[in-house]
Order: structure tokens, then sequence, then C-alpha cells
């Protein structure tokens, strides 16, 4: 017995630095990197990174792949095929003159891969790529989410503002909301100052000053939509604990739509710079109020040449909500006309 215990503790051990490494072969297939350091002697990570290369990477896994975490050699060529015909398509100046006639920009204006990805997920826990079970809490939570705020043209209430996710109504994407890889908008600027950390996110413009002294999270009767942050060094990667995040709000999925954290959520991130234009972040979710296990996803942001954060002016010219709230007051209004000629 005492063996046997032996064992399972040896392997429990192995099983962090052997997915450490299945997701550093993930972003650049390298051995370990030193990064360079800042003048006060943190780990450098300073940059303007963006995730496109994941925009299409399923969250979790298909079935078909099973536990395994990597692309084979033929996948990932085979998906730089499709990056590279998806590149030669944006270049189209003009529609073909017999397509059908559509609403969207034309391909240039949208973001997309540079690089074929090299994960079948962004999931890597649990092992399989599948999301954890919910708690009975956690499924009446997401029931009672799904019945309310919805996007943009399904509104519920849909005479009401408080119909809209907290993205359409640009308040916050969440946490987990502004680092997932989207359609665009995937810029991630990180700079550093002795003591902190700052990152910014060009999408709503997320910015989270995050201090590395060690000092203690506010009290738990403080909380808000990106909640607290700490931070510190281990070797060269950043790790980033939040708590204090308001339950109810915002999801674990794009734009931070899905079910929504709890207020007991714990949000671990870690940034290790993996190349010189590099940095591999994961993100692990501990919610026991809604979920039955901790999930963790990976995946790498990267320094593209010229690609820069721009201004995100999300209400300018975002009529959408505006015309379907005045359409309400108008339904209204006619609606109490039509009682008054009707006595």
């Amino acid at each position: 017995m005492k063996h046997r215990l032996l064992l399972s503790a040896v392997l429990a051990l192995m099983a962090i630095p052997l997915a450490a490494q299945s997701v550093r072969q993930a972003t650049n297939g390298t051995a370990a990197f030193t990064p360079p350091k800042t003048p006060w002697g943190d780990p450098d990570l300073q940059g303007i990174y963006t995730s496109d290369d994941y925009i299409n990477v399923a969250f979790a896994r298909q079935a078909s792949f099973g536990t395994r975490f990597l692309l084979t050699d033929e996948e990932i060529a085979a998906g730089q095929t499709r990056v590279q015909t998806a590149a030669q398509t944006a270049l189209q100046e003009f529609q073909n003159p017999n397509a059908n006639v559509g609403t969207g920009p034309p391909g240039h204006w949208g973001e997309r891969a540079r690089n074929a990805p090299r994960q079948t997920s962004l999931l890597i826990e649990p092992e399989n790529g599948q999301m954890p079970a919910m708690t009975a809490e956690g499924q009446a939570r997401d029931a009672a989410a799904r019945r309310g705020r919805q996007g943009a043209g399904t509104a519920l209430p849909a005479d009401s503002w408080e119909g809209y996710t907290y993205y359409i109504r640009c308040i916050t994407r969440g946490i987990a909301g502004s680092v997932l890889p989207v359609i665009y908008g995937n810029g991630t600027e990180i700079v550093q100052g002795p003591g902190y950390v700052m990152i910014l996110q060009e999408m709503v413009h997320e910015a989270r000053v995050i201090p590395l002294d060690g000092s203690p999270h506010v009290g738990a009767n403080i909380k808000s939509y990106m909640g607290d942050s700490r931070g510190r060094w281990e070797g060269n990667t950043l790790v980033i604990e939040t708590t204090n995040l308001l339950g109810e709000k915002t999801g674990i999925g794009g734009n931070g739509g899905g079910a929504t954290f709890s207020d007991a959520a714990k949000i671990t991130e870690r940034l290790t710079r993996s190349s010189k234009d590099t940095i591999t972040y994961s993100m692990r979710v501990d919610d026991p109020k809604n979920y039955t296990a901790p999930f963790t996803f990976t995946f790498p942001i990267k320094q593209e040449p010229g690609y820069q954060n721009f201004e995100y002016a999300c209400h300018e010219g975002n009529n959408g909500m505006m015309n379907q709230l005045s359409a309400a007051r108008a339904e209204e209004r006619a609606a109490a006309e039509a009682a008054k000629q009707s006595k």
C-alpha cells in the first residue's frame, strides 16, 4: 500500500511539468526560452500581442481527438494551407459580379490567423478537453441566465437595455471574455513597471493594473466585473490570481458569453515568454458553485510585425441597441394611443 501511495504521489507531481511541456510544444515547439529582463530584474513580457492564430480553434475538444492535445504535422500542414487560402481571399478588392449581395464587410476588414494552430482545443484540463459537469446550483443559474440577457436582435426583455449583454452595452467582457480569441480586436498590450504589470485588451479597452508586492486581496465585500488581481513571479512565469468577481455578470466564453461565473470563482492566469515573440497564456478557473471540478484553457499570444491596438469606440455608430429601444418606446406610444381611441 505504501508503495502504491508513493507512486500515486509521484505521478501527480509529474502531471504538472508534463502539461507545461505540452503547452510549450504547442506554441513554439522549442526548448525552454530564457526571456530578457527589465532594468529592475523581472522577466520582460512587454509588447503588443495577438491571439489571432487561435480564432478558429474550438474551446472544447472534438471527441474524435480523445485526449490528444497536439495536432499532427500533417494536420498542421493542412491548416497552413487553409490559412494561406484565406489570406489570398482577403486580398480580393471587388466582389464577383455574379455573387449574391451580402451585408458583411470585405474579407480584409476582419482578422484571421497568420499561422496554423497546433492545438486540438483551447481546453487542456480536464485531459479530455471537455468542460467539467456543472453543479445543480450552476445548472439552475445558467438556465436562468439564458432566459435573460442576450445579444443583438435577441434581447430579453426586448424593450429594455437590461436585455442585452454587458458586452453589447459596451460595459465589459469580463476577465475570460477579454482574453479568449474572437473574430477581431484580439490585441493584448503588456506594460511593466517596478512592482506592477498592466494588461490592456484592445476590445472594450479593459485595463488591469496588477500589483506584484504580495499585498492581500481587497475585502470580500468589494467586487467588480474584472475582479481583484494580484500577481507574483514563479521563475520566468507571471502568475495572476483574481478573486472578488461580481457573480452572474459575465461568463466563460467569447466576449463574456456562456455560463456566467459565480461570486466564488477564483481565476489563475499564467504568462510565460516561450520565444522572442510569443507568450504562452493559460487560465485556470476554479468555481465550486458552478462546476464540479476546475478547468484550464491555454493558447499562445504572439507579436506580429505591424500589429497594434486601435481605439475601440464601442458606442460610436453602434445604433442597434438604440434603434431597438426607440422602437420599443414607439410601440408603447402607439399602444397607448390605440387604448385612448378605443374608449
